[in-house]
């Protein structure tokens, strides 16, 4: 009787649930968080993304009321709040509040760099097509290239729901990992003399600059794309 309830306890638990995929994504969780806290590596990105592994990869039994897919559970709010465009907004809200433009407004140039950005997003979305994904999963996928992981998300939901999740984890991860990808390929591209050169200071931004200048680019981007303003 004993032996029976133990065997109905070990049958309740997640761990009988187990099995390598959950093992592996479980402990890619745990890499991203220890890249987070120790390393630094991008923290407010990898830690809630390791987090968000290991929940997502704990199993769960059916009518406990905590599955993603069960109606109310606070897994599917979650699930439902992305699926819906209420967190991408939230979290661009997020990032807006904290962005400093004092480095691109003291050097205008850097804007080119935000500009070359955009090739990433043509050339993923060229590769997945040519690897047999449809235009439109291409399209959403292609935007993981801009290094914007709301924009995917937002993109991910009106064009390829069913991709929603890899590619969410996709530019995300790209995004936090870019202090490990950055530093081999600038030694690649440049020589050690190069890597030597000192920047000068930029000239010293305004306040009422810093103020009109996120406005502005909102009104332009708002009246040239009103389909954007979720975003």
């Amino acid at each position: 009787m004993i032996f029976d309830a133990l065997i109905n306890f070990f049958n309740s638990t997640g761990i009988a649930y187990l099995d390598y995929r959950h093992i592996i994504m479980i402990a890619i969780g745990c890499l991203l968080i220890f890249l987070s806290i120790k390393k630094n590596y991008e923290p407010m990105l990898l830690l809630p993304i390791g987090f968000g592994i290991i929940i997502g990869n704990i199993p769960f039994i059916e009518g406990l009321g905590v599955n993603i897919y069960e109606e109310g559970s606070a897994l599917n709010i979650f699930f439902e709040s992305v699926h819906r465009n209420i967190f991408p907004p939230l979290i661009f809200l997020g990032i807006g509040a904290m962005t400093d433009f004092t480095a691109l407004l003291s050097n205008s140039k850097t804007f080119m760099l935000g500009a070359a950005a955009q090739i990433g997003i043509f050339a993923s979305l060229l590769c997945a097509y040519y690897l047999g994904f449809t235009l439109e999963e291409s399209a959403a996928i292609g935007i993981i290239g801009g290094a914007d992981g709301p924009t995917s998300i937002y993109i991910a939901t009106k064009l390829a729901p069913h991709l929603l999740g890899a590619i969410a984890m996709s530019a995300y991860s790209y995004m936090a990992l870019v202090p490990v990808i950055q530093p081999p390929l600038m030694k690649l591209c440049t020589t050690k003399s190069d890597r030597i050169i000192k920047m000068k200071a930029g000239r010293e931004v305004k306040k009422i600059e810093l103020i009109i200048f996120p406005i502005f680019a909102f009104l332009i981007s708002a009246l040239l794309a009103p389909a954007s303003l979720p975003l």
